[in-house]
């Protein structure tokens, strides 16, 4: 029995370099963004861009990279109660990680409009209009209860597009399965120094710089 305990040990001590390489590779960085801090004003200022980007997302990747770690060294000792300590930092700072990727590459300063194609055609069959679609994707955004966001997203069961809203930085498919397309930030670091407690504005604001072709790219992958 000893022998083997100490084969293990010799086998962890040889693997432990390559797996710290394969670690550091893992770890998570914050994304450019496809456009200037600048880019989407009016709608949303500068300030908030580059607040938003280079701090809070920023945080979220950092912490998801320290709470993955903690993780994994506790994997590794075989620890389950540091690992279910872990969860709620890992869904966090994931979901806020996860969100805001998405986020960035669904605006654009060339964006608003409508979409196109087979996106507006499944937008008219399941919502009876595009208008109807912005209608209850901003109620069920703006009554979001202290932090969180707004998604639509695509149920592969059904094959329809849906509306939801999730607290916190709760990830939507994670919470419910559905696919992200387009998602909106209503934490109030999202808009606070432009819109003040106007999130009714904001939301109204962010239609004129979806990106559309985005959330289109989403929804032909997630029909496959």
């Amino acid at each position: 029995m000893l022998s083997r305990v100490g084969h293990v040990r010799r086998c962890t001590a040889t693997l432990s370099p390559f797996l710290g390489v394969l670690a550091s590779r893992l770890k998570h960085t914050l994304p450019d963004l496809p456009y200037d801090y600048g880019a989407l004003e009016p709608h949303i200022c500068a300030e908030i861009m580059q607040l938003h980007h280079s701090k809070h997302h920023a945080t979220y990747v950092n912490n998801l990279n320290v709470a993955e770690e903690k993780y994994h060294e506790a994997l590794a000792k075989g620890d389950v109660t540091t690992q279910v300590a872990l969860q709620a930092a890992l869904r966090f700072n994931g979901g806020g990680h996860i969100n805001h990727t998405i986020f960035w590459t669904n605006l654009s300063p060339n964006g608003g409009g409508e979409p196109q194609g087979e996106l507006m055609e499944t937008i008219k069959r399941d919502f009876g209009s595009f208008q109807n679609l912005k209608e209850k994707m901003s109620a069920a955004t703006v009554a979001v209860q202290g932090s969180g966001w707004g998604w639509l997203g695509f149920d592969k069961e059904s094959r329809r597009l849906r509306i939801a809203a999730c607290a916190n930085q709760d990830p939507l498919q994670g919470t419910t399965g559905l696919i992200p397309l387009l998602g909106i930030d209503v934490w109030e670091h999202a808009y606070y120094l432009q819109y003040k407690n106007v999130r009714p504005d904001y939301v109204k604001a962010i239609w004129n710089i979806v990106n559309w072709e985005n959330v289109n790219e989403r929804f032909q992958v997630a029909k496959k």
